[in-house]
């Protein structure tokens, strides 16, 4: 019964992968960014995702919620990550989100073969991705090339849809992200 749960919840999370997309466009990004710079990003990030999944399966569909809230608040810009007493991540509806060691393991990891080459967001959202594939979810060529955000307020996190908000205001959330009804039903 729990894993049931488990699958429902990563099938619905693999729906927001559409809506990952459409929060990233136009920020410069590019399948490829590191290939140069950094050739073994996407391995690194798989390896350490993969790591943390043997020991906690759960994790997957927390990665995936942390990119979300991610993308939905400022654009996928990692803000979500930087620590402070007014931070995002300090926010109530962060307050829950799991997955932060996962990414510090990679960016660790990252630093010691690429120093100061891998933005955190793009950490992110490739950990997102690869967390969907080890749930047997669809697998998708990720743009790269974020850049990292320098401000995190945890009043931004009133732009995320909360379950107090009437259905008017959430989808009003949505649309000014847009995204429709439809994407509202597929997350909530």
């Amino acid at each position: 019964m729990e894993m049931n749960c488990f699958n429902h919840r990563v099938f619905l999370l693999t729906l927001l992968l559409p809506i990952v997309v459409i929060l990233v466009e136009g920020q410069g990004t590019r399948v490829g960014f590191y290939s140069t710079s950094c050739p073994k990003v996407e391995s690194i990030v798989s390896s350490t995702v993969q790591s943390h999944f043997k020991s906690d399966p759960t994790i997957a569909p927390g990665l995936l919620r942390m990119h979300f809230h991610d993308c939905f608040v400022q654009g996928c810009d990692g803000s979500i990550l930087i620590d402070g007493p007014n931070a995002e991540k300090t926010a109530p509806p962060n307050q829950l989100l799991r997955g932060y060691e996962v990414i510090d393991d990679a960016k660790t990891q990252l630093e010691s073969v690429c120093p100061g080459v891998v933005s955190c967001a793009d950490i992110l959202a490739l950990a997102a991705r690869d967390s969907v594939v080890l749930t047997s979810g669809a697998s998708w060529a990720v743009p790269t090339g974020r850049r990292d955000g320098t401000v995190s307020q945890s009043s931004d996190a009133n732009n995320l849809p909360g379950f107090r908000d009437t259905v008017n205001v959430q989808k009003q959330k949505f649309a000014d992200k847009g995204l429709n009804t439809q994407d509202l039903v597929t997350l909530v």
